[in-house]
């Protein structure tokens, strides 16, 4: 399996690589450059780079300014202060006024760790899709982040980015065509599983497992959340549906899934996801067996599906 690099060091690489030869790329933090390897970005993007400080409904503004000059603002803090924190500001001096930004949130659910409950977003997603027209994703690895990120800078409007900051576990290698929002991972014919971000790898696992017992799962990484590709229909007819997210299952993927499959009642779904807690304090592994984000988990459903 090959070495994966740091999500943070995506992004800031990312900023730092096409800051150089693109004069309307700006950055801008909440007093989290070191956490995101972001504090380097200031020699290079110069006046384009801004730290506001602890104060992200300032950013959301300040980003708002940077693009009605021209800019297209890049935007990153902790997942819960770039969605409940600043929701109404994203909500209306971005999405309603129709600005292009990339809000990038990071610690995604359980990732957040030891920073606990306050700092565990499992909510993050189902506000920004509530916003019009914003594209919304959530990524599984290294390859496909910077994907994501160069494909921003061809898109106007307004993106929503949910990552991790560690190194991820390794899902691609580099020649995927990232053009539909998803990649099918396995094909199987007795049931689907989608799934986004860390339960990619989750899920890869539980259809390994359940391969040695004689049941062919197809497996979905759902990386753009919204808007679907309606292609997917095709994909997840005939067959039980399971999604895997590290969200609570109301509003994120699995909603997502459940509304486009909604005009085809031969196809049900069964979501697995954080079933409407809060966070708290613990290790990532600790906290995906708490709160059932496990491949084992999967596995127990897809073979309750089929039962």
């Amino acid at each position: 399996m090959r070495q994966t690099k740091e999500m943070r060091l995506v992004y800031s690489d990312f900023l730092a690589e096409m800051g150089k030869s693109n004069p309307a790329l700006a950055a801008l933090e909440a007093d989290l450059s070191s956490s995101m390897s972001t504090n380097k970005l200031a020699a290079i993007l110069g006046e384009r780079y801004v730290n506001v400080g602890i104060m992200e409904q300032e950013m959301i503004g300040v980003a708002a300014g940077l693009s009605i000059l021209g800019y297209k603002p890049y935007l990153h803090t902790f997942g819960p202060f770039a969605s409940r924190r600043v929701f109404d500001q994203i909500f209306l001096s971005l999405g309603y006024a129709q600005l292009n930004a990339t809000v990038i949130g990071s610690d995604a659910g359980v990732s957040a760790e030891m920073n606990g409950g306050t700092h565990m977003p499992f909510e993050d997603l189902a506000l920004m899709r509530l916003i019009p027209k914003a594209r919304v994703y959530e990524v599984s690895d290294d390859i496909q982040f910077r994907a994501v990120l160069d494909e921003t800078l061809k898109e106007d409007g307004l993106n929503y980015i949910r990552t991790i900051r560690k190194a991820p576990t390794a899902i691609y290698q580099g020649d995927e065509d990232f053009g539909k929002g998803y990649c099918v991972l396995r094909k199987g014919a007795d049931a689907t599983i989608v799934a986004s971000g860390i339960m990619v790898d989750q899920a890869l696992k539980a259809a390994d497992s359940l391969k040695e017992a004689g049941i062919a799962v197809q497996v979905i990484d759902l990386f753009r959340i919204k808007p679907l590709h309606q292609d997917l229909l095709g994909l997840l007819a005939g067959k039980p549906v399971i999604t895997a997210e590290n969200h609570n299952r109301i509003g994120g993927l699995g909603s997502a899934i459940c509304e486009l499959v909604s005009t085809s009642p031969a196809t049900p779904v069964y979501r697995i996801g954080v079933d409407e807690a809060f966070g708290q304090v613990g290790q990532q592994a600790y906290l995906m067996e708490v709160y059932g984000l496990t491949a084992e988990k999967i596995e127990e459903q897809v073979t309750t599906a089929l039962a």
